[in-house]
């Protein structure tokens, strides 16, 4: 697990929300893959994080689709390449 405390982190087993998450610009801490089935990943707990995270499923978050893309597909190498 990440180091800060619970407090300090916003975490979520979505693979879509968070990258739609970065191209908004929050901070991907770490990933934790400590469970071989599914990876958490722990973002920075920012000001607007849940708000934009409650957008996303309520699909009324506005995004680059390329932005979306290349965050998907980075967060997608991360995972396979460590």
């Amino acid at each position: 697990m990440h180091k800060n405390t619970k407090e300090e982190v916003w975490t979520t087993y979505d693979l879509g929300v968070s990258a739609a998450l970065l191209c908004d610009g929050f901070k991907l801490l770490s990933i934790d893959k400590t469970n071989q089935k599914k990876a958490l990943f722990v973002f920075r707990k920012e000001i607007g994080i849940d708000d934009k995270a409650n957008d996303y499923f309520a699909d009324k978050l506005k995004l680059n689709t390329r932005k979306y893309f290349d965050q998907l597909k980075a967060l997608k190498n991360r995972l396979y390449s460590e």
